[in-house]
Parts: C-alpha cells; sequence; structure tokens
C-alpha cells in the first residue's frame, strides 16, 4: 500500500497566535476591539466578520501585524490561499520575527502544493522558534509530500521529543514508516496515535491498511470496522 501523506494543519500556537490582540487604539473604538472581535469570529467560524474587522482595524493601523496575521487566519478558511499569503506576508514585513505567520503561510503554501515554498517557512518558524513542536510537525508533512520519508521521520520525531503526547506526530510519522516500507513501525506509530487519541478514524484506517499489506486481514477489519464506527458518529 504506497502512503497518502498528510495536510499541514494550523496548530495550537498558531490558533492561540491568531487570537493575539492588539494594543493600538482609535478614537471611541480601539484596535484591540476589533481584532478581539475578530477573534471570537474566528472561534465561531465567522470568516466573513473576521475579515471585515480586521480590515477595520488595518484601515486605522496599516502597521499592525496581529490584524493582518487574523485577517490572513480567516481567509485561509475560507479557501482564499493566495490572500491569506498576502496577509501573512505582511505580517512578517512588520514584524520578522513572527514565528507562527511563518507557520500559517507555510501551510496556506502547502495547500498550494508549494512544498518547497512550505519547506522554507516552517524551516524558518523553527529557527525563530525551535520549540515549535507543530512547525517542525508541519514541515514533516511537507517533505513527506516530496517523499522525503527520512526527513518526514526526523521532524516527527523531533516533535515528539518537544511534546510526547501530540498524537498528530505519530501518525504523521507512521504514514512516513509507511512510505519507508518500515510497516512494523508504521503500525506501532499509528498505534500510539490510536492510544493518544481514541477518537481519530484516519489512524485506524490507515493502521488497517498497513495490516492487509501484513497478512492481517482479521486485524484489518477490526480497524475498518472501528473507523467506520468513529466517522459514523460524525
Amino acid at each position: 500500500m504506497s502512503a497518502k501523506y498528510c495536510q499541514p494543519f494550523l496548530s495550537l500556537l498558531a490558533l492561540l497566535s491568531a487570537l493575539n490582540l492588539s494594543c493600538n487604539t482609535f478614537g471611541p473604538q480601539t484596535a484591540e476591539d476589533l481584532v478581539n472581535q475578530a477573534r471570537a469570529e474566528n472561534v465561531k467560524g465567522d470568516w466573513d466578520g473576521a475579515i471585515a474587522d480586521c480590515t477595520k482595524a488595518i484601515e486605522h493601523n496599516p502597521k499592525d501585524a496581529t490584524a493582518y496575521f487574523n485577517r490572513g487566519f480567516a481567509k485561509e478558511f475560507m479557501g482564499n490561499r493566495d490572500g491569506a499569503i498576502s496577509d501573512y506576508s505582511k505580517a512578517i514585513e512588520l514584524t520578522p520575527q513572527y514565528a507562527e505567520a511563518y507557520n500559517n503561510r507555510g501551510n496556506a503554501k502547502a495547500n498550494k502544493d508549494d512544498w518547497d515554498g512550505a519547506i522554507a517557512d516552517y524551516s524558518k518558524a523553527v529557527e525563530l522558534n525551535p520549540q515549535y513542536a507543530d512547525a517542525y510537525i508541519n514541515r514533516g508533512c511537507a517533505r513527506g509530500n516530496k517523499n522525503d520519508w527520512d526527513g518526514a521521520i526526523a521532524d516527527c520525531t523531533k516533535a515528539i521529543k518537544l511534546n510526547p503526547r501530540l498524537a498528530a506526530a505519530y501518525f504523521d510519522r507512521g504514514i512516513a514508516n509507511e512510505g519507508k516500507g518500515d510497516l512494523d513501525g508504521a503500525i506501532a506509530d499509528y498505534s500510539k496515535a490510536i492510544e493518544l487519541n481514541p477518537n481519530d478514524a484516519d489512524a485506524f484506517t490507515s493502521r488497517a491498511g498497513v495490516k492487509i499489506d501484513k497478512g492481517d486481514k482479521a486485524g484489518a477489519l477490526e480497524d475498518f470496522n472501528q473507523a467506520a464506527r468513529l466517522k459514523g458518529r460524525g
């Protein structure tokens, strides 16, 4: 079975950064108020509202990096990747040490299949913040999509060292091990991902595929059935 590699994700750290508040003020309503409103709208999935409020904040203070970041965050979820990249780039221009902006711009590039551009951004993110576990996972995803299985495994292993409770790191490393042909390593990683997140239907499905390759049809059927049950709950 050929491995289907992961898609990058907006990490918790990046999400928290997306919810940061600006401290600039203007008139009776502050830019902080507007970015705070955008934060609440991002949480609710009101992307149009978040974009509108961030745009207002930017109109009053074009140097507010967090407003650009938050607007890029909303645009990415709306599927406007070029718009997201533009906003993240502006946030980086205003705040060159903005590791989360590099990470999220990398995500937008990865979702356009610009793996080299994504890797460059994730690499900058971990250069700025060597403890940024989610950026390592995302870079591993991008490397995996280029069939750089060793690079993907190294990045996921680094993320696990930083945070052993990251189920996604084990899942992604499992995909890389599968791609490399290390079926036992893949099963071990998928199993750890399931231990940490028992509701991950994709991990059960992926482990089932490896079990088929190893001739364990009964084990594969059990995993496929569990994945189906989990997906049925959704």
